[in-house]
């Protein structure tokens, strides 16, 4: 049995789908803040399978901890927490009470319950500013938003929390950039309002819920002067976690690995990809760069292929192709 913790958002409920076709159970432990219940209910379509749900925030220590024995799980996958680095510049408190605080009670309810393994979603802002690239894990930590710092924090945390005891063993998941959806089109990335990320801003664009793209910057140090980013097909990010769970059954430790391609491509290269595997125009204008954006970004991700045996598999015309198919058959996300 494996507990997920905000199993019913984006990255959890791929994950949730492969953890099932793994043949492992599931239950998903989320406040549905930002997600929906239909997303589990299409997750439990699409494997052939049921899982468990209970509702409730990782900050409600008593809810968490019945929630995890009643679970009877062996290992936790801790996706729960917010997201959106603009918001978290607005408000840093209620990002450290959410991912930091939520973190701690999640760790105590799993103190508590006997329970000592976890997959934790990180992310690439942890490297800050690129020193060199690709990233290597290697590469010295920094955050240039509060989202970033928070999940600084998190790591921090789960190294001495492993220090204090080695019993524990965590697998810190440092994402690059994650995009498309199942190739079934039942599930994807369903932003509430204005997207935050590039793709389902792409696609709602070329769907025709939006004007026009912005397009923040086109004069940095690349080959078209647009920002380069790693790209993950979110299957392929999820099954990295289902190997981060067989990880930990067979190794102790604390270690951080980048789940990228190793691939970077910029802004346009997308747009252009997008365009091509649709049949429709992205109207986009340039506007100015934005404040902490760097210029590039993409992993090394010989350590995840070393450690669990996993690397992407998808290109960008299939991440495009899989986003469009989930964009038209869903064009207002899972309330359509």
């Amino acid at each position: 049995m494996i507990f997920v913790t905000g199993g019913a958002g984006y990255i959890g409920s791929h994950t949730c789908v492969e953890l099932l076709n793994a043949g492992l159970d599931v239950t998903v432990f989320d406040n549905f803040s930002n997600s929906q219940p239909e997303a589990l209910s299409r997750v439990q379509s699409i494997a052939g399978k049921q899982l468990r749900v209970v509702e409730g925030d990782i900050r409600d220590g008593v809810a968490l901890q019945q929630a995890l024995a009643d679970s009877g799980a062996k290992a936790v996958i801790h996706f729960a927490g917010l997201k959106a680095v603009g918001e978290s510049e607005a408000e840093p408190l209620r990002y450290y009470d959410n991912n930091v605080v939520g973190t701690m009670r999640l760790l105590e309810a799993m103190k508590a319950t006997g329970v000592k393994q976890m997959v934790f979603s990180s992310s690439a802002t942890v490297y800050g500013v690129p020193q060199f690239l690709p990233y290597t894990e290697q590469h010295p930590l920094s955050a240039t938003n509060t989202y970033g710092q928070t999940k600084l924090a998190v790591e921090s945390m789960l190294r001495d929390v492993h220090r204090s005891d080695p019993e524990w063993r965590f697998a810190i998941l440092r994402y690059f950039n994650p995009v498309g959806a199942h190739p079934s089109g039942r599930i994807g990335e369903d932003p509430q309002g204005v997207p935050n990320n590039l793709m389902p801003f792409v696609a709602q664009v070329a769907v025709g819920r939006r004007e026009f793209l912005n397009v923040w910057g086109n004069d940095y140090p690349t080959p078209d002067g647009t920002g380069v980013r790693d790209y993950i097909h979110v299957v392929d990010l999820a099954l990295g976690h289902v190997k981060a769970v067989q990880f930990l059954e067979r190794e102790a430790g604390c270690n951080a690995i980048n789940l990228g391609s190793g691939v970077g491509h910029s802004v346009l290269d997308l747009v252009r990809a997008f365009e091509r595997v649709s049949n429709r125009p992205v109207p986009f204008k340039v506007g100015p760069r934005r404040s902490g954006d760097i210029a590039e970004s993409w992993a090394n991700p010989a350590l995840a292929k070393n450690l669990l045996g996993w690397s992407a598999m998808s290109d960008l015309n299939k991440l495009c192709a899989d986003t469009w198919n989930w964009q038209t058959r869903n064009p207002n996300g899972y309330t359509g």
